[in-house]
């Protein structure tokens, strides 16, 4: 994921100074943005988790996205598209799901008091699309700004990790099955902000796991969103 995200930032980095040069502009003259490169961090939830599933903690989630902006009007409206990765991590509250049953493909939680600490962590890799609206047409990095999308995301990572303490020495012990997970994820997404800094929230349309497991948990993100170039 590491290598990933340093490819993402270079790429952005590398074409924002390409398209200055280009133009035949100084790169710290250059005051035009519009938001190319998105950031978020968030706390992450599952909505309409029955009961029996208990989370606890700072569950939490981190994405980025790599956009093309192309206005849709002279002044203040554009859309925008792009390819983006996201993860997120929820924290289980004594409970771990069961990995080694074999036959079937419905998810199984059971109590446990084994693990310090439990999560389960998805990781997705999103073409997200947006539309926009900019107080400062000419530079995002100043005034009022929103958006409202959407996300295709395909599933590239699932997996449980527990910690424990096994013989007076800390344990890690993780799992990686993406047989109960729904492959593809869709979600709304909405934006509002000044400047740089915005407030984000996305919410899954569909479920986090299959249909076969009858569970109908949605994600959702509730965070703090840079943008800039």
């Amino acid at each position: 994921m590491k290598k990933l995200l340093f490819t993402l930032g270079f790429l952005a980095s590398s074409a924002t100074l390409f398209a200055q040069n280009m133009a035949g502009l100084p790169v710290n003259k250059v005051k035009q943005s519009r938001d190319f490169l998105v950031i978020g961090i968030s706390y992450d939830g599952w909505a309409s988790a029955p009961d029996s599933v208990k989370t606890k903690g700072l569950s939490r989630g981190f994405n980025i996205a790599l956009m093309y902006d192309m206005p849709i009007t002279k002044e203040h409206f554009s859309v925008a598209a792009g390819l983006g990765f996201s993860t997120s991590s929820i924290f289980l509250d004594d409970q771990a799901i069961d990995m080694s049953n074999g036959n079937s493909g419905a998810v199984r939680f059971v109590n446990t008091e084994a693990y310090k600490k439990y999560k389960v962590a998805t990781n997705f890799l999103e073409i997200p699309i947006e539309f926009r609206y900019r107080q400062n047409s000419e530079n995002a990095n100043t005034g009022f700004k929103a958006s409202i999308g959407a996300r295709v995301g395909m599933l590239v990572n699932a997996h449980t990790k527990g910690k424990n303490t096994l013989g007076g020495e800390k344990n890690t012990i993780k799992e990686q099955n993406r047989r109960f997970f729904n492959p593809w994820r869709f979600a709304g997404t909405a934006r509002i902000g000044y400047g740089n800094f915005a407030l984000f929230g996305t919410m899954n349309f569909n479920p986090l796991f299959k249909d076969a497991t009858n569970l109908d948990i949605r994600p959702f993100s509730i965070g703090l969103a840079l943008s800039g170039l």
